[in-house]
């Protein structure tokens, strides 16, 4: 029989869970910076486990030596891109935002009517087709020197978290047999070997699925920064490295890249005749970049990722696909760790699912 005091019994334990979820979530919101510093020294973790394995078993190194040497190996690739990239993004920000608002303004006109008059000159009413004085009036053009400022402010305060990174990184490394021991005292005996099976598997195949993206983006780098030195586009190792960047989201990343490399390579001409010189460099760039990227997606990105998940190509296809539907551009980023992570779980607990055998048989 429901009572007056089992229903006000109730109520209250609601409310204490509402009020303890609300709590729950301030307190994240707090420590969000914390909590991404603890997902970025994971990932350094997976992508440095290889290392540690390699400078203890190969070179005989002792556990500190190794953890050691795998931090000072991360500070110096840290330290080599800080060195190289951010005096050029830095020299480049303070030259826009010294600008004149109305000089960017006026570029970009010069640069809208000699794509007007070389349309008109092959007969086409450019009026009709494109706007042009209704989309330079609803362009901020104070926004350009303004972006560069907060792309330079995130890279110092990410300067100021590196520090924190790479101590929680020594530590994932130096004390992870730690962790495990620590982890079997949480975890059901009844599920304990299961549970650690699906850990050892999850580490093993997210440490090779990073390094094989880090490979990735690296000849992608490579080759977008021979297409940019080929057409003379200044400033070519900043721009590769960006468009490299973008490749993180899968598909749709390169395509911005494209339009990225589009715009800078047209801007870097400005001033030159738009049919002889800025029209067709940029074209060439573009071939170049599809080029790039038919190469990636075609020979690079499912050879690497595929070996690295040991996953279809096809199959690594439809996930991002899928991700990317249902939860936007992150989905895509966190498509394949996730969907591994899933693969592993479900192996282990759900052995005798045809299902599950089926999508499981490489791990």
């Amino acid at each position: 029989m429901i009572t007056s005091k089992l229903i006000a019994n109730g109520i209250i334990r609601a409310i204490v869970i509402i009020i303890a979820s609300a709590l729950s979530i301030y307190f994240l919101y707090q420590i969000q910076s914390v909590l991404i510093y603890l997902m970025v020294a994971l990932i350094l973790t997976l992508i440095g486990n290889p290392f540690l394995d390699f400078f203890k078993k190969r070179l005989k190194f002792s556990h500190n030596l190794a953890t050691i040497t795998t931090i000072v190996i991360f500070v110096a690739i840290i330290f080599g891109i800080v060195i190289l990239f951010v005096p050029l993004i830095t020299s480049q920000s303070q030259n826009l935002s010294l600008l004149n608002t109305k000089e960017i303004e006026q570029n970009a006109i010069e640069l809208i009517n000699q794509i007007n008059a070389f349309l008109e000159s092959h007969h086409i009413n450019a009026k009709k087709l494109l706007n042009f004085n209704n989309i330079t009036s609803k362009i901020n053009f104070g926004i350009i020197p303004n972006f560069l400022n907060s792309i330079l402010g995130t890279i110092s305060s990410f300067g100021m978290g590196l520090a924190s990174v790479l101590f929680i990184t020594f530590f994932f490394l130096k004390d992870r047999v730690l962790f495990i021991v620590g982890a079997k005292k949480l975890i059901p005996d009844s599920h304990e070997e299961q549970i650690l099976n699906s850990l050892e598997k999850i580490n093993h195949l997210l440490s090779r699925y990073f390094i094989g993206l880090l490979l990735q983006l690296f000849i992608v780098f490579l080759l977008y920064l021979i297409v940019l030195l080929i057409f003379g586009i200044p400033n070519a190792i900043i721009i590769a490295f960006l468009c490299a960047v973008l490749n993180i989201i899968p598909y749709i990343g390169p395509l911005i890249a494209s339009v990225l490399a589009a715009i800078l390579s047209m801007i870097s001409h400005l001033g030159s005749d738009f049919q002889t010189e800025i029209l067709p460099t940029t074209i060439y760039v573009l071939i170049g970049f599809w080029i790039v990227q038919l190469i990636d997606n075609n020979l690079s990105q499912p050879i690497i990722f595929s070996k690295s998940v040991s996953s279809h190509p096809l199959e690594i296809f439809l996930v991002i696909l899928i991700a990317g539907f249902l939860f936007g551009i992150l989905g895509m980023v966190i498509a394949v760790p996730l969907y591994t992570i899933l693969k592993v779980i479900g192996k282990e607990f759900f052995p005798d699912n045809k299902i599950i055998q089926l999508l499981t048989k490489d791990i």
